[in-house]
């Protein structure tokens, strides 16, 4: 059953991370820092590639929307959430219309655990995934 299982997820077009992913790597990632802080460096870190174009940008609802162009095309929406005053969540939800014989799944999430390893190197990871 598993295999049937993992076949599909493979041939998957969007990911979302969250609390409860079974892959870890997709787990929601939370920051000491301020959504200020946190939300700024999401939106420089889509701004300085140039592979990324930022669609919209909507500080209220902590949500920044990007379309990727390599390697191959799709959409991103990353959603930034303060837990409590020095702790922010960041999560992304990926997706594409392209098609491939092999999958986009791993294409898709090697982008998404690429996103987070930045994010990791411009802030303090608190947790990854919900607290026990």
């Amino acid at each position: 059953m598993s295999v049937i299982r993992n076949i599909f997820i493979r041939f998957s077009k969007q990911i979302e991370t969250s609390d409860h992913q079974k892959d870890s790597s997709l787990n929601t990632h939370y920051y000491k820092a301020t959504f200020n802080q946190v939300f700024h460096s999401v939106e420089e870190l889509f701004r300085q590639d140039a592979d990324c174009r930022i669609v919209t940008v909507s500080k209220d609802h902590g949500e920044i929307a990007v379309e990727i162009n390599k390697p191959i095309p799709c959409f991103l929406i990353v959603t930034v959430v303060s837990v409590r005053g020095m702790e922010t969540a960041v999560d992304f939800n990926i997706s594409s219309e392209k098609f491939s014989p092999i999958g986009l799944y791993p294409i898709l999430r090697k982008r998404l655990i690429s996103y987070y390893e930045k994010m990791n190197k411009l802030h303090t990871l608190v947790r990854i995934g919900k607290s026990s």
